[in-house]
């Protein structure tokens, strides 16, 4: 997975993004808002946008900058507030996995019904970039359930990565995920061969999948830390509250 860092001006502000032009061949599982679903893609772009984005046609919004950047075709694309060019990546015995980690208001995902959500808070001074967006690329065909089994995996490894580095959750209520593989059954291609039916923890894909996630998530989470360490020493030593900035970057 060869990710390209681009930069772009909007509204006044300097944005990152991370493009992968992964090209023909591959197929991928997303929740994303744009390209989500199962089926051939071409490429992922992990866009940063403001912390208090409001535009009603995110998806829209992702084609626009899909564009801008010459990426045509089906694709994934992913939106985060958090800073894109702090993005980890891990490589295990050829699963790869990047990770943009962002943990504004740490989440678990079951929650008493009724209660108020943090997560829906208007931004304050207490500014922090939210947001877990993964990606992940296998060299091996994954079957539909494999697919599937392999978003499962990718998640447990997850929240296993953010409890190790001191977050009480299972992710941010925001997070998304890609997982992509090579079309089975295509010819002149590894996945020829009958597509690997299991992505489970316990594996051979699975685990190195799992192993990929967790060492890209624990290293973002790490760095999340530090990140936000480093803005309170700046602001304490400038005798100022922290103020809101509108953009997820250094």
């Amino acid at each position: 997975m060869r990710l390209e860092t681009v930069w772009r001006e909007e509204d006044g502000d300097r944005f990152c993004a991370t493009v992968w032009r992964a090209g023909p061949g591959l197929r991928m599982i997303s929740s994303a808002m744009a390209g989500g679903g199962i089926g051939p893609a071409g490429w992922v772009l992990n866009a940063q946008v403001a912390s208090h984005y409001s535009r009603t046609d995110p998806a829209a919004h992702i084609g626009e900058l899909a564009a801008s950047y010459g990426l045509r075709g089906p694709g994934v694309g992913l939106l985060t507030a958090a800073s894109v060019d702090r993005t980890m990546r891990h490589e295990d015995e050829g699963a790869t996995a990047a990770a943009t980690v962002g943990l504004r208001v740490p989440t678990w995902a079951a929650a008493p019904a009724g209660g108020t959500d943090p997560e829906l808070a208007p931004l304050t001074s207490d500014w922090r970039p939210g947001t877990i967006n993964i990606v992940v690329h296998v060299p091996a065909a994954l079957s539909d359930a494999a697919l599937v089994n392999a978003v499962m995996t990718a998640t447990e490894a997850k929240t296993q990565a953010l409890l190790e580095a001191g977050y009480p959750c299972t992710g941010t209520a925001s997070d998304a995920i890609c997982v992509a593989a090579p079309i089975p059954g295509l010819e002149g291609t590894e996945a020829a061969e009958e597509a690997e039916p299991f992505a489970g923890p316990r594996s051979v894909w699975g685990a190195r999948i799992a192993r990929a996630v967790h060492a890209a998530v624990h290293a973002g989470a790490i760095d999340y830390t530090h990140y936000l360490r480093e803005r309170e020493e700046r602001d304490s030593g400038t005798g100022r509250r922290a103020t809101p900035v509108r953009h997820g970057g250094r």
